[in-house]
């Protein structure tokens, strides 16, 4: 075993035991390639990554190839997911030389971090003969491999910097007309036919949906909610949503939503429930109820942990092949059901004998809900319990803080929206595991397993998706510490994460200090650390009345017109963001005894009813629940429950029944 077995990481415990000799990310690791006077080989990956599986197996499990790593270099070895700045960093190194991006993600560096040749995969043969010239270059035209190496790394830091400075420095709009504007770009963009945006591969655009959403409900513009629902009944009905077990995968590999690239991540997940929760509590969509509700069951059934938490992903393979847990032949729903039923399945999956996936295997669509529900109910319970007796996908357990926010947020809103208190336990169990193992001394560790803490230090997308997770449970649940431990997390955030200027930095000031500092404000597969952070300063800044987080969370704003500008598609979180700030956002007390029927009512009326961004307080008109300064002076009106509806905590004429309160929200 390697240097690896120790690891809090599932991914680099998946290379514990290759004959590569691999470090960890560390000052050691370096100090060991300088010692040696060798290149160092940096390679990242995760566990649920299809390709990075792949090079492990040709290349990390070969033993002739392990023994040219070993001789020729010092190799290391990184999650990603535990390392979002090495990862940053170095794909932008990656992207800049090569064009392209992806995992496994290869570099060869200096000694001092410095990078001089990139990649991603490479098949064994030639990965061989790279570390080969690579170590030749490194003992015959050493000046030139490290004055190469400098001048790369200067260039990244340089064009960082001007990228975020040309960002900063965009023409200032109007955050209305930034959002008017992006809806233009994203039309240009959409697929009318398909739903979803430009072509292959397509990614569920998470949180442009919820901009557009939003943006829906403050301006009533048909063409957002025409996107969006085009978008979401497109990839719920497709062969990317698990119409068996429920949840997304991670990426459709062509253009309508067929064959999906089938690893499932926590965040996707997370983001798509709380997406089609807002979908639904407008639209009254069937369909999005549903997927609400199965993709929250299949958090829970999937990835959480023995701790509480939620895991990180589940992988694409099983059994050796991408995708085997998943896709069904008829011959394979004739076993399971018998002919007749099978027919019925087969139809409404769209299982046919040339199949849509490989080996004449069909992934599993539903183009339109069975004129029996019954009966398809039945055979999809059947097809389910059936697919539990195969080899399951590998799970990536460990519990990652940012994304275990999203899914906080996700299942404490569904709890309330569906009625489903359970939901709402879950959540309150994941927020619990992260206070306790994740939070110390104002600070957040990135990740952990099994209840054990990891090494890495929370990025600014921790601090500020734990803040905003813990903000909408205080609001589900009326627990006024939530509310209290998200503003310490926010302070840090300004304090520590601040460039000076409103913007901010990826990392900590004193987090360790890399080739650049990161700042990317675009989303990616998650909402930026910027864009997260906006929203949730503006959040706690309902809740309180904070002039400085508000003030601040306008100020992360700035970099969204020049984004927005140049690329809507990444803009979708601060956009989101921005439509909360254009509408107040509204502040909505529900103030009533616990358990009471008409509380309940209140409260859950208000999530339904509530305009974009809008923030919830409960409490029962106790000195202890006005602690959270919304709830401060709000009482009973004529001994009932009562709800105030607030801008800047300037608060409308009290309002005691579902009824009324809906009326009031309505209102603009």
């Amino acid at each position: 075993m390697n240097r690896l077995g120790s690891s809090t990481s599932p991914y680099l415990l998946q290379h514990a035991d290759n004959p590569v000799d691999w470090w960890p990310w560390s000052g050691d690791a370096f100090a060991e390639a300088a010692r040696r006077d060798v290149p160092v080989l940096l390679s990242v990956g995760y566990a649920a990554c299809h390709w990075c599986h792949v090079m492990a197996h040709e290349s990390f499990e070969d033993a002739e190839t392990a023994a040219l790593l070993n001789d020729h270099l010092v190799a290391i070895k990184v999650d990603r997911e535990e390392r979002p700045d090495v990862d940053s960093v170095y794909m932008t190194a990656t992207q800049a030389m090569t064009g392209q991006g992806g995992w496994p993600m290869t570099v060869f560096m200096t000694p001092g971090k410095e990078p001089f040749y990139c990649g991603t995969y490479f098949p064994r043969a030639q990965f061989q003969q790279l570390i080969l010239a690579v170590s030749r270059a490194w003992r015959t035209q050493r000046s030139d491999v490290e004055g190469q190496a400098r001048h790369i790394a200067k260039a990244l830091a340089a064009n960082a910097e001007a990228t975020t400075q040309a960002l900063r420095g965009a023409a200032s709009e109007e955050l209305a007309d930034v959002a008017t504007s992006s809806l233009s770009g994203l039309e240009r963009d959409y697929d009318a036919a398909n739903g979803g945006f430009g072509g292959a591969p397509k990614f569920p655009p998470s949180m442009v949906l919820e901009f557009l959403l939003r943006h829906h409900e403050r301006t009533g513009s048909p063409d957002a909610l025409a996107m969006a629902a085009g978008t979401m009944d497109a990839m719920a009905r497709g062969g990317m949503y698990d119409q068996l077990g429920g949840g997304f995968a991670r990426y459709s590999v062509d253009g309508s939503w067929v064959v999906p690239h089938f690893e499932k991540m926590l965040y996707d997940n997370a983001l798509l429930a709380r997406a089609y929760g807002h979908h639904w509590r407008r639209s009254g969509s069937e369909l999005a109820a549903r997927v609400v509700s199965d993709t929250c069951d299949w958090m829970l059934r999937e990835l959480r942990t023995a701790e509480g938490g939620l895991a990180a992903s589940l992988d694409a393979d099983s059994a050796g092949e991408e995708g085997k847990f998943y896709v069904w032949t008829p011959a394979q729903l004739e076993e399971v059901l018998g002919a007749d039923d099978a027919g019925f399945a087969a139809a409404a999956y769209g299982v046919t004998p040339e199949g849509t996936f490989e080996r004449g295997a069909s992934v599993l669509r539903l183009r339109a809900d069975p004129a029996d529900p019954e009966r398809f109910a039945r055979i999809r319970s059947a097809l389910l319990a059936a697919r539990e007796e195969r080899v399951r996908p590998g799970r990536d357990d460990k519990v990652v803080a940012a994304w275990n926010g999203l899914a906080i947020s996700a299942l404490a809103e569904a709890g309330l929206l569906l009625d489903r208190p359970e939901l709402i336990a879950a959540a309150t169990g994941a927020a619990e595991l992260l206070a306790t193992v994740h939070l110390g001394d104002g600070r957040l560790i990135r990740t952990s397993r099994d209840g054990v803490a990891g090494a890495g230090a929370g990025a600014l997308e921790d601090y500020a998706c734990v803040a905003e997770g813990f903000l909408t449970l205080s609001g589900v649940t009326g627990q006024a510490r939530w509310v209290g431990l998200a503003g310490e997390l926010l302070d840090f955030a300004l304090s520590a994460f601040g460039d000076g200027a409103g913007g901010f930095y990826d990392t900590a000031a004193d987090d360790e200090s890399l080739i650049f500092r990161p700042a990317d404000a675009a989303d990616n597969a998650t909402p930026s650390g910027t864009f997260a952070v906006a929203g949730a300063l503006l959040s706690y800044a309902a809740l309180t009345g904070s002039a400085r987080h508000r003030e601040a969370a306008g100020a992360a704003l700035g970099v969204l017109p020049g984004i927005a500008a140049r690329f809507p598609r990444a803009a979708g979180a601060g956009l989101a963001v921005a439509e909360a700030l254009i509408a107040g956002p509204s502040e909505i007390a529900i103030v009533g005894p616990a358990g009471d029927a008409r509380t309940v009512g209140l409260h859950r009326t208000a999530l339904l009813a509530a305009p974009p961004g809008a923030v919830l307080a409960l409490g029962d008109g106790s000195p202890a629940a006005e602690t959270i300064p919304l709830l401060v002076g709000r009482g009973l009106v004529a001994e009932a429950p009562a709800a105030y509806v607030c801008r800047d905590f300037t608060c409308r004429t009290p309002v005691t029944t579902p009824d009324q309160l809906r009326e009031i929200l309505a209102i603009p």
